[in-house]
């Protein structure tokens, strides 16, 4: 741990007593008035904002926001919506506008009527009702700070470290980068360094997921890269050529990481594949076109896709552009639903395109795993995919389940028969691949349409 810089805007407000190394509010911290100046001490802010979302007594669900608006110099209430929780209000969400221009979002879960924990995160207005976020907390049922996280801007306002606080809003535990620039391949072995930079050669394979962590050497050592020695792929979430590992959908506070994990699987069973990583476009899905299109143009005949949602129109683009390009193999996920998807469909897995080739996950004795989406239609083949060895975003060795991990052993597969067979396209790839599929001992009917694979890495 080390305290923060002078430099850090929260860092005004003398340092409160912390006790048992968890925040606790001093009593009678909450009071009604104008909330402090968050620009000027984000951190001041935050304290009074945790007060006055834990302040008693707050009306249960929805009827909470004119109260929350009224402790907050009365601002306006932007949202205050319930959701259910095993058929009862169980989670509540509130969007303030302040005076100023800047905002507060509340999430209150209370699961079967029990307040559980209290999420606030505060984003500064940057006018034409534009904001960014700046900090977050989240404390338990004792108002007591669980995690809290801040965001640091570079000079252009772009998002640049994500930083995680100690529970008194001033420590820092850990920092990690947000967009960093992609490292160059690191020198060879060989002292003259000739080769510093250029591409060893291999298959290209489009991976479309959260982007992945390049600067694990691990992983950078395997990216495709242009006779210049750049790397390819592109971030079509920011418009960049940064595919940094990062979903920040659900919270750019606390962001998802999925993209390295699978990547190390199609790294470690096909040797020669040399990754091209997108970052998947998620505020606007018909850029998957451009995707696509970009993927075909740097040579990648195999295009990995372990991802999904219920929506079909966010898949209409992918859709087209696939179509329009028999050649290129896509390796895609079942999903983790539990469900039969030629009943209840999943895109882009139900598209129906011949050259799109749909994997759910099995255990390894050939059962459908748990929680795995199956389907006789629209899922081609299940291949072991749980507890599965995988190198996380920080680089940790680690294991994980799902279609998710099954769609890596697959596309690494059609990367090793691409290797030996450079001529081979979609079609004759998918076949090989089938061929592979055998039936299960456990179903007299098998839950997917060619059967199962016991060991997509052994090539006999």
């Amino acid at each position: 741990m080390c305290l923060l810089p002078l430099n850090r805007p929260w860092l005004r407000l003398p340092v409160l007593a912390l006790v048992l190394g968890v925040w606790a509010l001093p009593a009678g911290a909450a009071v009604d008035g104008a909330p402090p100046d968050g620009r000027a001490d984000a951190a001041e802010f935050m304290h009074f904002a945790i007060a006055q979302a834990c302040r008693n007594p707050v009306p249960a669900g929805a009827k909470a926001g004119p109260e929350l608006a009224r402790r907050f110099g009365g601002a306006r209430l932007l949202e205050a919506r319930t959701f259910a929780f095993r058929g009862q209000p169980g989670r509540a969400q509130f969007g303030l506008l302040l005076a100023n221009g800047d905002e507060v979002r509340i999430a209150r879960l209370f699961p079967m009527g029990r307040l559980r924990r209290i999420t606030i995160d505060y984003y500064r207005g940057l006018g034409q009702d534009r904001t960014r976020p700046v900090l977050s907390a989240a404390v338990n049922s004792e108002c007591r700070v669980l995690r809290a996280a801040a965001i640091e801007y570079d000079g252009q306002g772009r998002a640049e470290t994500l930083v995680a606080l100690a529970a008194d809003l001033r420590k820092v535990l850990s920092e990690q980068p947000l967009n960093p620039p992609v490292p160059p391949l690191p020198a060879p072995k060989n002292p003259l360094g000739k080769d510093r930079g250029k591409d060893k050669g291999g298959v290209r394979v489009a991976h479309v997921d959260t982007g992945v962590n390049y600067l694990l050497d691990a992983v950078n050592r395997r990216l495709a890269r242009d006779s210049a020695g750049r790397a390819l792929g592109y971030d079509y979430w920011d418009g960049d050529d940064r595919p940094f590992d990062m979903d920040t959908g659900r919270s750019p506070f606390f962001p998802l990481h999925h993209g390295t994990a699978v990547a190390s699987i199609i790294l470690r069973e096909a040797p020669a594949a040399r990754l091209i990583p997108y970052r998947y476009p998620r505020p606007d899905m018909s850029r998957m076109a451009a995707l696509v299109a970009d993927a075909d143009a740097k040579g990648a005949v195999i295009v990995s896709i372990a991802m999904g949602s219920n929506k079909r129109r966010d898949w209409e683009a992918l859709a087209g552009e696939a179509a329009a390009r028999p050649h290129m193999l896509f390796v895609i996920s079942a999903g983790n639903d539990g469900r039969d998807i030629d009943k209840t469909p999943v895109y882009p897995a139900a598209l129906d395109l011949e050259n799109f080739l749909v994997v759910t996950s099995s255990d390894d004795f050939g059962r459908l795993a748990e929680g795995s989406n199956w389907g006789r239609r629209h899922v081609d083949v299940m291949v072991p995919g749980e507890r599965v060895p995988v190198i996380d975003h920080r680089g940790a060795a680690g294991k994980a389940s799902g279609s998710s991990f099954a769609v890596p052993r697959v596309t690494a597969l059609a990367a090793r028969l691409l290797a030996r067979h450079p001529e081979w396209r979609a079609a004759e790839l998918k076949r090989a691949i089938i061929a592979r599929a055998r039936p299960s001992r456990f179903y007299d009917e098998l839950p997917v349409r060619h059967g199962w694979i016991p060991d997509p890495a052994d090539d006999f």
